[in-house]
């Protein structure tokens, strides 16, 4: 028979392959790929399987393992059946003679002879210390028998639980239900006859613990017809056994007992053990939906004046008065066409963060580290500092001496960093990835602008455009997560796609993601045939402020050749504070 995909033979596999996974609308991603296991890098959760369609995908280039659930299931030895259901072995439909010993043994564990003759609780007729738990489904069938040796020896005997082989598994307590109001699902057959003891009459168990959930498929009609659902699972290293599969599978409302209400103990029969009835009825009845760990309450969110947010300024006035300087926590992407200067931009903006005290990194995919040094000191020294030299060829040539650099560079060591475009890893080694580095940056050397030029360099690594494309949203994607999570800025610089008159944010070259993931998008250009200025910024995304500048309102803006400054007509020179300690000789005395 052909195979129709089921959710549960994603989530069966996942299990039985010891996958970490995690729902994300209808993908199921794996931490790793099984195939690739993500590479030399370790890259996580580029796997996913399509819980419609059940088609499966790695995103890495190097691996791109696809094709549908089937195929998966083929290469991983995991047993479909294509179609056929599993037939699992009837068990004799005899009544049950309740027996002393079970009734002795549940007496100790705070359960009444009531509700061990409701549950049919026994003995083996073989073994008198073998307590035996009847599963019935909701026709009365018996369909799963479990044991427990009442007198297990740790070291000497095999197993304190087992069940019969080759039954299907389902809930215990089922054919005891009154309702379809509200249920209570335990981990143990004990903790649900604990809350049964209590006056719940909807107490069930599942029948392997927490980690095996084949009898959900077995159960899934029955169990969807309750409103509600409450999860009295152990309270175990801080978290409730099957809480998360059980709202993440289940349709409707799914509560779990507060953590508080455990008492300190680890399940609900402790619990009645050390604090009797009422505590039980205390912890299912004040259950709660648990807060989602990524969603919060908006009344709870602390009110911001984002005039008043932390920024570094561009200190030139038009800009900082359309986006409010660098905001702190935005991803701003800086676009323009090749060769017109929006690296110099790029770097003005470092000289003016320097300046306002702040720690900055600079990744620069196309200029070496002495190229950039050399450029960003010309910015910071200004024409005071600069001499220009006539060359063989007519030409001025532009220079610093050496005093003034040693003074620029003390004054920002140990506040700029920039990335080692020629750093590789031991041997053996994984290679770290920008990101990555880029964290490391923030919190060891508390920097707070990350300026990468550019986005093309950064993603070298990703041959096939398809995979460029969900590489760039992905990369976007976490430069602006680092800079929300450290509240930092971060420049991106990025090519056009194509030359026009007139920018648009469709112009940027890559996925449309990522414009639509920065917070500010600029474009600078050089412009001919004004008398006032050389060059003009657009501003055409403005997330926080609503502010534009575009046509023939864009920003203009004139550049010096001799001190590759970026400036508005008619702004005084500006001095940055490393003159504030300099101590010039007679050769380096401003001309």
């Amino acid at each position: 028979m052909s195979y129709e995909f089921k959710t549960e033979d994603a989530y069966g596999l996942a299990r039985a392959i010891g996958a970490d996974i995690h729902e994300k609308g209808d993908e199921l991603f794996f931490k790793y790929c099984p195939q690739c296991r993500g590479g030399g890098n370790r890259d996580k959760n580029t796997f996913s399987v399509n819980l419609k369609s059940g088609l499966f995908k790695c995103f890495r280039a190097s691996c791109d393992y696809h094709g549908h659930f089937v195929e998966l299931a083929r290469d991983f030895d995991y047993d479909l059946g294509f179609g056929e259901k599993r037939v699992y072995r009837k068990l004799p439909q005899k009544p049950v003679v309740v027996r002393n010993g079970a009734i002795e043994y549940m007496a100790k564990r705070g359960i009444s002879s009531e509700i061990c003759r409701k549950y049919e609780l026994t003995t083996r007729t073989d073994n008198k210390d073998i307590l035996v738990f009847p599963f019935y489904d909701e026709t009365g069938t018996l369909q799963f028998v479990k044991y427990r040796n009442m007198k297990f020896r740790k070291g000497i005997d095999k197993n304190k639980e087992w069940s019969e082989a080759e039954t299907m598994p389902i809930l215990f307590g089922i054919k005891q239900c009154k309702d379809f109001d509200r249920l209570i699902i335990t981990e143990g057959q004990i903790d649900s006859l604990s809350v049964a003891e209590c006056g719940f009459n909807n107490a069930v168990s599942v029948p392997t613990g927490a980690t095996g959930f084949t009898w959900l498929a077995n159960c899934w009609d029955w169990i969807t017809k309750f409103h509600d659902v409450v999860v009295f699972g152990d309270n175990e290293h801080g978290k409730i056994t099957l809480a998360d599969t059980l709202r993440a599978r289940l349709p409707q409302t799914v509560k779990v007992v507060r953590k508080k209400d455990y008492l300190g103990e680890k399940d609900a029969n402790d619990i009645l053990l050390k604090y009797g009835k009422q505590a039980i009825r205390a912890a299912i009845e004040n259950a709660e939906i648990p807060q989602l760990e990524n969603v919060k309450d908006l009344a709870l969110v602390q009110s911001v004046d984002i005039n008043a947010l932390p920024k570094i300024k561009t200190n030139i006035p038009d800009i900082d008065r359309l986006i409010g300087g660098l905001v702190m926590g935005q991803v701003i992407l800086l676009t323009g066409k090749r060769g017109h200067g929006k690296s110099t931009f790029m770097s003005q903006l470092v000289c003016e963060a320097l300046d306002q005290r702040e720690n900055v990194f600079i990744y620069s995919g196309e200029l070496a580290d002495y190229h950039f040094k050399r450029w960003i000191d010309f910015q910071l020294a200004g024409t005071d500092y600069i001499k220009a030299i006539q060359n063989i060829y007519g030409d001025y040539e532009y220079t610093i001496g050496d005093g003034v650099i040693r003074q620029i560079s003390d004054w920002y060591k140990g506040r700029a960093y920039i990335y080692d475009n020629n750093w590789l890893p031991e041997d053996g080694a994984e290679f770290e990835s920008l990101p990555e580095t880029i964290e490391k940056v923030i919190k060891q050397y508390g920097v707070r602008l990350v300026c990468i030029d550019n986005l093309m360099t950064a993603m070298e690594t990703v041959q096939e455009n398809d995979q460029l494309y969900l590489a760039q949203s992905n990369f976007v994607g976490q430069l602006k997560k680092i800079a929300v999570k450290y509240d930092v800025v971060v420049i991106l610089v990025a090519h056009p796609r194509k030359s026009k008159l007139e920018f648009d944010n469709d112009d940027v070259a890559g996925s449309a993601d990522i414009t639509n993931k920065a917070d500010v998008v600029m474009s600078y250009e050089r412009i001919e045939n004004d008398d006032t200025c050389d060059s003009k910024l657009s501003i055409t995304k403005n997330r926080l402020f609503g502010k534009y500048a575009t046509k023939d309102k864009a920003i203009k803006l004139c550049y010096s050749e001799r001190t590759k400054r970026i400036f508005p007509y008619g702004l005084y020179p500006r001095h940055y504070g490393w003159e504030d300690y300099f101590q010039p000789v007679e050769e380096e005395l401003p001309l």
